[in-house]
């Protein structure tokens, strides 16, 4: 692998390499929004295979062995788990240019120590000693948030959850990041899915609110974000396909919930009124206990009915939506600023061409003393990749405060996934010193550091946890 995974991958001059070495080498992780399950870091699980800790769950992987014309049944189905490794290896080769190309060998090589390049010559090399290493108490899930030097995850979780394992964690002295819980409430906002009279149903169970009426729905959803707040949660995050602006009122709203209650169909109309509503509704709880409110905007989900009735939805056929943001979240956040009941917002984008209407729209909102109330969310999803990555810090920095950006989120099912924290890093550092070798900026290392530090931990930490 010479010249390869090497001091300065993704880093293109000395400066970039200093700034790296100096200031984001090392760093502590703040991964404040993943999808990891805190009871495989309660439990401290360990795996019997590397296949169990990097395919299971990994639609972006599943996606590219689709793509290289690998059957299912090796990828979510039935054979076994090193035929599963074998098929990604002989995907690996094929995906140079892929950020996934880059992913899978730092992964091997920071928590492996394996240097070999994955490929059907060496898989079951890599598979057995990989396998081997895993036998260790080195190689379970706490231990591998301990070698990512990882201080806060926040995971993502439905409102009826009981949070157990973010509980039992939390009293757990002998584990010291914070694992917090993120309300995620899908359930809530997609009325017209046939999930939604039982999820309703589960929130009365949990919340001991009767769920008949908008009022008591609202209610009940007010107990579950004071019950997560209780246990440590301390943000929101939601699945925006679409955000258009509509004047209605609550008993409009009442009468699309009794419809949603008793199965019947919506309009699209009613349908983006109600979601509006609910939203805006939310959002004032969230301002309330002064949370993070993440909105993640932009995927075209379940493309393929044919694989979603097969094999359910969120396994990898989701892509870039083509929805117009810009006159949505401009009056969505205008309605709460008027009610003074803005929270702290992160926007991330699916479709680069809305890079710059979220540039510019953070600039619209502020609260003194709070810098960068509103953020531009990191390259995420089809984006986190080199060019996407610096794509969103440049749009970000041409029309805002590039200095305030709180930085990088996994976005994961994995342990291993913490790689990408520093291959965003590299690519941070490589874009400041490439302005500052090129005069754009000062070639003050001091500040720039200071810069890189605080994109990479700092800003996050104060952002989320008011530090």
């Amino acid at each position: 692998m010479k010249n390869f995974l090497v001091k300065d991958f993704l880093l293109d001059t000395e400066t970039s390499v200093n700034l790296f070495e100096n200031a984001a080498q090392g760093l502590p992780i703040f991964d404040f929004h993943c999808h990891l399950d805190p009871q495989e870091v309660w439990e401290n699980k360990s795996y019997e295979s590397i296949t169990q800790l990097w395919l299971g769950g990994d639609h972006y992987k599943w996606r590219t062995m689709r793509i290289n014309g690998i059957a299912e049944k090796y990828i979510t189905g039935d054979a076994s788990d090193w035929e599963k490794f074998a098929a990604w290896a002989e995907t690996v080769p094929n995906l140079m240019g892929n950020p996934l190309y880059h992913w899978t060998h730092m992964e091997l090589k920071m928590y492996f120590g394996i240097e070999k390049l994955l490929s059907p010559s060496t898989a079951r090399e890599i598979y057995d000693e990989c396998n081997e290493k895993l036998k260790s108490s080195d190689y379970t899930a706490r231990a591998f948030i301990a070698k990512s030097n990882v201080k806060f995850i926040g995971t993502t979780d439905d409102p009826n959850s009981t949070l157990e394992y973010h509980r039992l964690l939390k009293n757990d002295e002998t584990f010291a990041p914070i694992i917090a819980p993120t309300f995620r409430p899908d359930g809530a906002l997609f009325i017209e899915r046939p999930t939604f009279v039982g999820w309703t149903r589960k929130l009365e169970e949990v919340s001991g609110i009767k769920v008949d009426s908008l009022d008591g729905f609202l209610n009940a959803l007010q107990q579950r974000v004071d019950f997560f707040h209780e246990n440590g949660g301390r943000a929101s995050d939601h699945d925006i396909q679409k955000m258009e602006f509509v004047e209605t009122t609550k008993e409009e709203i009442e009468v699309i919930f009794k419809k949603g209650l008793n199965g019947e169909q919506l309009s699209n109309e009613e349908l983006i009124a109600y979601r509006w509503f609910l939203l805006t509704e939310l959002g004032k709880m969230y301002a309330g206990k002064q949370w993070v409110m993440q909105l993640h905007m932009g995927a075209l989900r379940n493309n393929n009915t044919k694989m979603k009735e097969l094999i359910g939805p969120d396994t990898g056929f989701d892509s870039v939506g083509e929805s117009n943001f810009a006159e949505g979240i401009s009056g969505f956040l205008d309605t709460l600023e008027q009610q003074n009941a803005l929270p702290r917002t992160v926007l991330f984008n699916l479709n680069p061409k809305d890079n710059p209407v979220l540039a510019g729209m953070m600039g619209n909102f502020y609260e003194e003393g709070v810098p960068g109330k509103i953020q531009f969310g990191s390259g995420w999803w089809f984006n986190d990749h080199i060019d996407g990555m610096e794509r969103q810090m440049k749009d970000l920095a041409n029309v805002g405060l590039l200095s305030h950006f709180i930085g990088m989120l996994t976005d994961s099912r994995s342990f291993l996934s913490y790689a990408r924290h520093e291959y965003f890093r590299r690519i941070l550092c490589n874009l400041l010193g490439d302005w500052a070798d090129r005069g754009l900026v000062p070639n003050d290392m001091e500040f720039l550091e200071q810069m890189v530090r605080n994109i990479g931990y700092n800003n996050a930490e104060k952002y989320f946890l008011q530090r």
